[in-house]
């Protein structure tokens, strides 16, 4: 990472489909999926007990806002589905945010909001909003999934339409 690179720690559901998203836009340095925000110490495929799938992302904020990227976020997964995208049902394929600053916290519960206020999705979003804890990597067969295997699975795509209005300008970013 740079000096001036950021983290970000996301979940929403298979982390095939999110890398592959995610590590296309302008700004993002880096990627690599895991698991977080669960009890297993060492986590992994076989064993993530209560953790979720996740990316790990690097970015750079002066061309990618933090906010930017959790709308992105939520543009490509379904946040109102509590432990489940798709077909992928489970605690492993949650919506979460895991922040690694106040700042992130805030932009998260600030997005949070507008995506409620917005209407574009059917119902409440359900997304845990975190502090980042240990990232276990997941396995090499796993990073970088779709790009080596194109027709893999997926749950995720972009929402061509999907844009997220602000509630208010007034409030504070």
């Amino acid at each position: 990472m740079t000096d001036t690179a950021e983290k970000a720690i996301l979940a929403g559901g298979c982390f095939w489909g999110m890398q592959d998203l995610i590590r296309k836009r302008e700004g993002v340095l880096a990627t690599r999926v895991g698991y977080t925000g669960g009890d297993v110490p060492n986590a992994t495929y076989e064993n993530h007990g209560s953790h979720a799938e996740a990316i790990e992302i690097v970015f750079d904020p002066q061309k990618l806002s933090y906010r930017d990227l959790l709308e992105f976020f939520y543009q490509v997964h379904d946040p109102t589905t509590k432990n489940r995208q798709g077909n992928d049902v489970g605690t492993s394929y949650r919506s979460a945010i895991f922040y690694c600053n106040d700042q992130q916290r805030q932009v998260a519960e600030d997005t949070i909001a507008d995506v409620d206020a917005s209407g574009l999705w059917p119902g409440k979003v359900v997304t845990e909003v975190s502090p980042a804890g240990p990232f276990w990597e997941a396995e090499p067969e796993h990073q970088d999934y779709l790009e080596r295997y194109p027709a893999g699975y997926t749950c995720h795509y972009v929402r061509p339409d999907w844009k997220l209005p602000r509630r208010s300008e007034n409030v504070s970013r």
